[in-house]
């Protein structure tokens, strides 16, 4: 729907967008950086850019040495969701979940929480957050460990994660750079990615996190354009460090790298582990020793990797009293490091629950007198809750996708227990049936007031193969006849619950309009707290107020993208998820940025307000982390009254939504660039502002190879979704 509509001009003072990222000083870093340098001998320097070699070393991967400058071996380790190999740690919600909240507090108490074991378990740079894959497909088997396909929901989740990581003391790695979208084929794939799309998509994110003083960056397994990743000159140098700015340190993904000098040369500055899985292929160490003696590398290219490693060592405080390394690579050590980072779990997979369809408010649940609980996932894996390898199976509750980038539980709240332990305090009875047959499923429902069933849909890393899925999904489809189940429930009972934790979106048209279907609730993969966050939503303490990230379709084919065997052309250009259907006009099942709440909001009151009077043209200004100065420069603040018109608390996820003038080459009809997420009280209202910077209104001029603000009107549209927009307004630029 839409609303006002407003555009108001008063002009003030062009400032700066400043990241909420990590807040510390280059300058500084390099200065103690430089100095340690001139203390170095060449063996120590060689030492820090190489990894000790595979298994050789307490972590997953292990530099060398340098005792000149008290520099330890840098303990490096899984992952984006919390120290993997170490028990006594938060099994957080993935990235996925902490995009689906549309938080960022909660993304940034998530990202120090996990900075902080980090740190306490001596643990010197972690694993993640993850910007890549982004999302290009809807299959891919490793986009719940990112934040979405959104670029900027995706960048925002960057730099709160990364800033928190840091701030929490340990060195974030933002990964895996670049076009690295699918599993299968991981290793060969070249994916040919024009400029435009890189920019605008897949760019966006990373740059969000050398924006918020990232670390370090972490190249991944394929190629780009014919040339692997890990030594791309175009993609490391030039993009990264140059435009982007970037000053800490590229590390390979592991086994990621081919060559001694030309990895060197194109701008690699660590290799990790050092090896291959079976300590052949070592590429530098000594024989990058031999490629600067021979000058195949520059001495002052030797030089600059152990810098920025340095800078980054300093940047971060890691050399004052740094813990000690208490982790192993067999998978034990360490101590309780927890502290009260349940909560913060809790909160974020609670939070990031999106309800999707509540017909009849049947939630939240009344003290119904009995509730019959369907399905697998509703109880934890009767072999235990860590049996499977690096999660490597979808038996039980689903907390989190499987492969490298999972951690282990130091325990889970199974959604069955939680919710009987709360229905005996009403004195509802309760029926748990673990069973994903749908015969049993609908004996079981026949007679209770309440039935609630469990589905899921599961993915991971290529190294693992669970139910012939290689990585990557095979379909959109419901694991275990989740299907069936619903529709044989849904035939018993009038009251039909659906929860669903899903590794990304799944195919619902199988029961999303059956009248028995009362309400379906998107928990995602909620970690360690599934339960307890679930039964927070369903039973009404809190009010659902996350939003999906990403699009639920009606059909596969409707995403406009599909899983590539060799080389991935990136053809659809900008036009992914939202924006593909947005283009072809497609209607989804429940659209980008789309969730219910247990109150109704009302928009209001919009006003856009120009700093400036603008001007187009391409970016300008000195290049600081990020890209060119100019990009950051608040340029129009748009601001909207939200007001809780229902009768309980709510929060509401505001969102802005930018569409080009005709003058712009051809681009989607509207990008996200804002959000806003107001706690509210019952008739309570709040006026929202989102502050656009000069980038949220460029789109990448490729034959000026810069950023450009087009000439024209811009629609501005405020809303709360993708497709319920309440608010239109416009930017002229002149």
């Amino acid at each position: 729907m839409r609303g006002q509509v407003a555009s108001v001009v008063v002009l003030g003072f062009v400032s700066q967008v400043t990241s909420q990222g990590f807040s510390a000083s280059w300058d500084d870093a390099y200065s103690k950086a430089t100095t340690a340098l001139g203390k170095l001998s060449s063996s120590e320097k060689i030492n820090i850019v190489t990894g000790i070699g595979w298994g050789k070393g307490a972590c997953a991967g292990n530099t060398g040495t340098a005792s000149s400058i008290g520099f330890r071996s840098l303990c490096l380790q899984d992952g984006p969701l919390g120290v993997r190999s170490a028990t006594g740690i938060t099994a957080f919600p993935p990235g996925i979940q902490a995009a689906s909240t549309w938080d960022r507090t909660l993304m940034r108490d998530r990202g120090k929480g996990i900075g902080q074991q980090t740190k306490a378990l001596g643990v010197n740079v972690i694993l993640g957050p993850v910007a890549g894959p982004l999302g290009q497909f809807a299959q891919g088997g490793r986009n719940w460990e990112g934040f979405g396909n959104d670029p900027y929901l995706c960048g925002v989740s960057m730099e709160q994660t990364v800033g928190g990581i840091q701030d929490g003391g340990a060195q974030a790695c933002a990964k895996h750079y670049i076009g690295n979208e699918q599993e299968k084929n991981r290793e060969t794939m070249n994916s040919n990615v024009d400029e435009r799309t890189m920019h605008e998509l897949y760019l966006w994110p990373f740059a969000e996190a050398v924006r918020a003083n990232v670390a370090s960056v972490m190249c991944s397994y394929n190629k780009l354009s014919g040339k692997w990743a890990c030594e791309n000159q175009h993609a490391l140098d030039e993009l990264l460090k140059k435009e982007l700015g970037f000053k800490g340190y590229v590390v390979t993904d592991w086994n990621a790298q081919h060559t001694t000098a030309d990895s060197a040369n194109a701008g690699l500055d660590m290799t990790m582990p050092g090896s291959d899985y079976g300590g052949k292929n070592v590429f530098w160490g000594s024989l990058l020793q031999t490629a600067v003696s021979n000058k195949q590398v520059s001495s002052s290219r030797l030089d600059d990797m152990v810098k920025r490693i340095l800078a980054s060592w300093y940047l971060t405080k890691q050399d004052q009293g740094y813990p000690s390394t208490i982790v192993t690579n067999a998978g034990t050590g360490g101590k309780n490091v927890q502290g009260n980072n349940g909560t913060i779990a809790k909160n974020v997979a609670r939070d990031g629950i999106v309800l999707l369809k509540n017909s009849g408010n049947l939630l939240p649940l009344k003290k119904p007198k009995s509730i019959a609980i369907i399905g697998s996932a509703a109880v934890n894996n009767p072999k235990g809750i860590n049996s499977c390898q690096d999660m490597g199976c979808n038996t039980g509750t689903l907390a989190m996708g499987w492969g490298s980038g999972t951690a282990t539980l130091p325990y889970l709240s199974a959604p069955a227990d939680a919710i009987s332990t709360r229905a005996k305090q009403d004195g509802s009875t309760v029926s748990t049936t673990s069973s994903d047959t749908a015969s049993q499923g609908a004996s079981a429902a026949q007679n209770a007031d309440v039935a609630i069933v469990f589905i899921t849909s599961d993915s991971g890393e290529a190294y693992i193969t669970v139910e012939t899925h290689v990585g990557d999904r095979n379909d959109l489809k419901a694991w275990h006849s989740g299907d069936d189940v619903v529709k044989a429930v849904a035939g018993t009972n009038k009251n039909t619950i659906v929860v669903i934790h899903s590794v990304g979106p799944i195919l619902l048209e199988a029961f999303a309009d059956l009248a028995n279907v009362k309400a379906i609730v998107w928990a995602g993969l909620p970690g360690q707290e599934a339960g307890n966050a679930l039964v927070e939503v369903l039973y009404g303490d809190v009010s659902p107020s996350g939003k999906l990230p990403y699009t639920i379709a009606k059909k596969e084919s409707d995403y406009g993208t599909s899983i590539q065997a060799t080389t991935d052309s990136f053809g659809e250009g900008l036009y992914i998820d939202y924006r593909y259907l947005d283009k072809n006009k497609i209607t989804p099942r429940y659209e980008f940025g789309f969730g219910l709440s247990y109150t109704t909001f009302n928009y209001s009151s919009l006003t856009v307000t120009p700093t400036s009077l603008l001007t187009s043209g391409p970016e300008s200004g000195d290049t600081i982390p990020g890209g060119a100065k100019s990009l950051f420069d608040i340029v129009a603040t748009v601001s909207a009254t939200i007001t809780n018109s229902g009768s309980v608390t709510g929060a509401e996820v505001a969102q802005l939504y930018i569409g080009l003038p005709s003058s712009a080459p051809a681009t989607p009809v509207r990008q996200l660039r804002g959000f806003e997420k107001p706690s509210l009280k019952a008739g309570e209202s709040q006026v929202v502002e989102f502050d656009l910077k000069r980038k949220d209104l460029m789109y990448w001029d490729t034959s000026a190879k810069k950023w450009t603000l087009p000439k024209g009107s811009f629609v501005v549209e405020v809303g709360a979704s993708s497709r319920d927009l309440r608010l239109s307004g416009k930017i002229d630029v002149s």
